[in-house]
Order: C-alpha cells, then sequence, then structure tokens
C-alpha cells in the first residue's frame, strides 16, 4: 500500500463548489461548477481575480442552466475547460490563452454525441470529469455515478478520427463504487481522483460516501494502485504541487455541493519509496 498523507492547506474565500484546479507559478487556477468564471489565486498574496469566460458571467448558475465545467487542462500556452455534458447546455469546451488572455467557446456537442455512440451511453449518463492532452489525443474521463454506471476513459485521436471507450472498475464503498472526478498525466503514470456518492443520477448530488486517489499505467490504462483518502470529502480537483524521487505532492480542492463561496485547498503527499 502507498504511503499517504491528506493535510488542509488553506481556504480561498470567493469560490464555490470547485470542480477543478491547475497549480501554475504560484498561482491556483480553479473552476467552478456552478459558476462561469475562472478563478486565479495568487498563493502568496492571497489575492483572487476572476476571469470573465462570457460577457456576463455569473457565480452560483442555478443548476438547470449552468456550464457545470468539470474539468480543467493544460495545453501548450492554453487552457481548456470541459462541460459535463449532462444535459445539452453544458456541452462548451472554453480555452483561455496565458499569454493574451484571449478566450474562445466551442460547442462540443457533436463530440459528446460521438463519445455517446461510441460507449453505448445514454444522453443522461455522459459525464466528463477530468481530461488530459497528449500524444496528439485528447483523454476524457468519464464518471459512471448514472444509471448505466459506465465509468472510464475516452481517447479521441483527431488526426485518425477514432474514438475508443476504455471501461475501467474501480473500489466500492458500501457497495457504491468509485468514479472518476478528475486526472492527470505525471511521467507514465495517470493519477486519478475518484469518489463514491450514492446516487444513480449525474444531475443530482448523492450522500458522499469517500474519496480516493490512484494510478493507471498510461501504456495499457490498467488501475496501478487505489487508496481511500476520505470517508467524507468528494474531492473533484487534482493538481501536481511539487515532485522528487521520494514524494510526490498533489494539490486537491473539494465540491462541497452548496452555495456557499468557500473552497478548502489540500495537499495530499505520496511517499514513492
Amino acid at each position: 500500500m502507498e504511503k499517504i498523507t491528506l493535510e488542509l492547506l488553506f481556504q480561498i474565500n470567493g469560490i464555490g463548489s470547485a470542480s477543478g484546479l491547475i497549480y501554475r507559478d504560484d498561482s491556483l487556477f480553479i473552476i467552478s461548477d456552478n459558476s462561469s468564471f475562472l478563478y486565479e489565486y495568487n498563493i502568496q498574496e492571497k489575492e483572487l481575480h476572476k476571469i470573465k469566460l462570457f460577457e456576463k458571467s455569473q457565480e452560483n448558475i442555478p443548476k438547470k442552466d449552468k456550464f457545470d465545467f468539470e474539468s480543467i487542462t493544460q495545453k501548450g500556452n492554453k487552457f481548456y475547460l470541459f462541460g459535463s455534458g449532462s444535459t445539452p447546455n453544458r456541452n462548451k469546451r472554453i480555452s483561455y490563452d496565458l499569454t493574451s488572455a484571449a478566450i474562445e467557446d466551442k460547442d462540443l456537442s457533436a463530440i459528446y454525441g460521438k463519445l455517446k455512440q461510441t460507449a453505448s451511453i445514454s444522453d443522461a449518463d455522459l459525464n466528463i470529469e477530468g481530461s488530459l492532452f497528449h500524444n496528439e489525443k485528447w483523454h476524457l474521463f468519464q464518471r459512471g455515478n448514472g444509471a448505466q454506471s459506465k465509468n472510464g476513459l475516452f481517447v479521441l485521436d483527431k488526426k485518425e478520427n477514432d474514438i475508443r471507450f476504455f471501461p475501467i472498475p474501480l473500489p466500492k464503498i458500501q457497495n457504491i463504487e468509485a468514479t472518476f472526478t478528475d486526472a492527470i498525466l505525471v511521467e507514465d503514470k495517470i493519477y486519478f481522483l475518484a469518489a463514491a456518492e450514492n446516487t444513480t443520477s449525474t444531475y443530482d448530488d448523492g450522500e458522499v460516501l469517500g474519496s480516493f486517489i490512484g494510478a493507471l499505467s498510461f501504456d495499457t490504462f490498467e488501475v496501478a494502485f487505489t487508496q481511500k483518502i476520505s470517508a467524507t470529502h468528494k474531492f473533484e480537483g487534482l493538481s501536481l504541487y511539487t515532485s522528487s524521487k521520494e514524494n510526490i505532492e498533489f494539490l486537491l480542492c473539494e465540491d462541497k455541493d452548496t452555495e456557499a463561496l468557500e473552497t478548502d485547498i489540500y495537499k495530499l503527499t505520496l511517499n514513492l519509496k
């Protein structure tokens, strides 16, 4: 079993329902699943800045109207934010250029339709919660917390015009399977978060039963390890903080499923010895 420690690092006021984060140059870039802002928090200065993704960006958007940004990743000099796809208005992908601050909006309805067709997933059960780009391919992590329980990984090869789906079973808590909530690539492994939630809906929240950290082999997508890290928290964001031969440190954020504009940031240390 991997040696893991988890500690609360600090709290950020002004952000609620955090669903993804990226650590870069002593700042945290954070998304919220009920907001249409991208947040930048300077750790040393303890200052929070809001980046408008739309002309009329809002916080605490009603559930039926929200874009449900559940995933943020970096490709080149841009951040990419993905809507979950769990309703028609959650099919957007936003890019943010780190140099020019230019923002682009893309409708992924057609691509998300192909994902559902490839994996035989119903409209209500698509739920993209993690993303990464590597070897000219997008890797999108499907949280299988819907009625069909299809948890796994989509690999999109644009050059070959090919989409593949890899089902990935994860551990259970009280007979409820944990499902992906975020993932990042570190060297030759995909480290991921997964949560067990007592619901069969991608739309309605359920009782949180716990969260896991784990890793997949990048070559085979086989599960290398999983370990429960909490019985009460639903961690939804994962970013690399520091790494050495002895340890990897990650930063995590938690979605509390409330309208409170506060976000706890945790540090998880994985001992590699």
